[in-house]
């Protein structure tokens, strides 16, 4: 059997795929998009003579970009396979899908008016809205746990990953020549701790792990001490009597937010105020969300059974804003209001027409919670500067910042460990992805020095036997 690595391997956080090969039988898990990278663009355009036509199958772990945005791809190959991934995996693959189409399309027209005016060719784009609802049509859900044939001599089992709705780590079984070996890919692993989706299920045994390292050299705060945090920072925002602007991501980030807010609402630990969830997207993940209980976690499950969570929104007079003129009515708000708008970096969406209407106003406050890339405008209001380009105009920035850190969906360091233990007793291969170099490194020490498990941390296309 051999595992090729065409993403999220050499130190790459992104683009994950592996293509498993075993006698004539070829699959591939996951086929996410290269992200953050000066040549994205380039190491997402897969070479032509890559024709997928004796692909047998795909897997897929869970539904985010750096997963599975490079699936249309498969379109425009010849694939003719099936791709098998959860339920809510496969309904929130297609809204990202949907959108990542979209968002390129309009990326391209912009840059190739650049490129004509450089007397260059025009380029074409990664895949098209068509080539989606292609590979979207191919998806044949399964459930939690169960052994599921994908192709002669593999069976998989997907078992709960606790990082976002539907998320999995995938336990492949491959027989060849009469034997059998076990291979588990993580996928990516949530945080213990955080109450919106159920935590992740480790697996007993394995002769082969490829595990995720985004956080592998440290660790989050505990997620109740940043619920702490996050309450004291609101409650001071709120007192400024404006604007709370809050730069979210549109799927999972944003509906725990909004848990979590309702929830301190109920508890009187905030006084209420209106919350306007200013993205399509979120929206629609949001619903998703409610059509799959089952995913729950239980604490929010018990939260519900009390009382239904909107019944608190509802008495702040919180709104969804789906249309351009909805969110474009918000500069009119006036008082106390925190509005959730992507994107998650200020680097687009909605939030930096926000920004360029508030964040010359004392009155407001920006609250962060996520990671700000470098380059990005949230990056460069999180470290102080006072004027900043939005939309092409410099805003002063006179709103207070705050920061907040601990709502990764990411698992940290001691979270990986206490996955990975009960695997640890059968002495498994570990081949550490998806993690810049140094948390690579940094989670290859401990593991070696708590576990005995020597990692090896392959490196971008590279080629493993078992």
């Amino acid at each position: 059997m051999k595992i090729t690595l065409f993403g999220a391997g050499g130190g790459e956080v992104t683009g994950s795929a592996y293509v498993v090969e075993s006698g004539r039988t070829r699959v591939l898990v996951d086929f996410g998009m290269v992200q953050g990278v000066p040549d994205a663009d380039r190491k997402n355009r897969v070479p032509e003579r890559f024709t997928f036509r004796h692909l047998d199958a795909v897997l897929i772990t869970h539904a985010h970009l750096d997963h599975t945005g490079r699936l249309p791809i498969l379109a425009q190959r010849n694939f003719t396979g099936a791709i098998y991934g959860t339920a809510a995996t496969a309904e929130l693959t297609g809204l990202i899908l949907r959108d990542a189409a979209k968002i390129q399309g309009g990326d391209l027209v912009r840059l190739n008016r650049r490129r004509q005016r450089e007397g260059k060719p025009p380029l074409d784009p990664l895949y098209s809205p068509e080539d989606v609802d292609e590979v979207l049509g191919r998806f044949e859900p399964v459930p939690y746990k169960k052994t599921v044939p994908i192709a002669p001599g593999m069976t998989a089992r997907w078992i709960e990953a606790g990082h976002l709705l539907g998320s999995a780590s995938i336990e492949l079984t491959v027989e060849e020549d009469g034997r059998k070996k076990s291979v588990v890919f993580s996928g990516d692993l949530g945080q213990y701790g955080a109450p919106l989706t159920r935590y992740a299920e480790t697996i007993d045994a394995a002769d082969a792990v490829f595990l995720e390292s985004t956080y592998g050299g440290r660790d989050h705060k505990p997620f109740k001490d940043t619920v702490s945090e996050f309450a004291e920072i609101v409650r001071k925002a709120s007192q400024q009597g404006g604007k709370i602007l809050v730069p979210t991501f549109a799927i999972g980030r944003a509906q725990l937010l909004v848990v979590l807010l309702a929830w301190l609402f109920r508890k009187r630990e905030i006084k209420p105020f209106p919350i306007y969830l200013d993205s399509p997207m979120a929206v629609e993940a949001s619903k998703i969300y409610v059509r799959h209980p089952e995913l729950w976690h239980d604490r929010l499950k018990e939260i519900v059974r009390q009382r239904p969570l909107r019944e608190e929104l509802a008495a702040t007079k919180s709104k969804l804003c789906v249309t351009p003129q909805q969110s474009r009515a918000l500069n009119d708000v006036k008082g106390t209001c925190m509005i959730l708008a992507g994107a998650g970096m200020c680097n687009a969406g909605r939030i930096l027409h926000h920004l360029r209407n508030s964040a010359w106003k004392p009155e407001t406050s920006i609250v962060f919670v996520g990671y700000q890339g470098r380059g990005t405008i949230g990056r460069a209001i999180v470290d102080g500067a006072k004027l900043v380009k939005i939309l092409g105009e410099n805003v002063a920035i006179r709103a207070d910042v705050h920061t907040l850190g601990g709502l990764s969906a990411h698992a940290g360091q001691s979270d990986l460990l206490h996955w990975f233990s009960p695997m640890a007793a059968s002495h498994p291969r570990v081949f550490l992805t998806h993690g810049e170099q140094t948390s690579r490194e940094a989670l290859a020490i401990v593991m070696e020095q708590q576990l005995g498990i020597k990692p090896h941390l392959p490196a971008h296309q590279e080629t493993i036997e078992l």
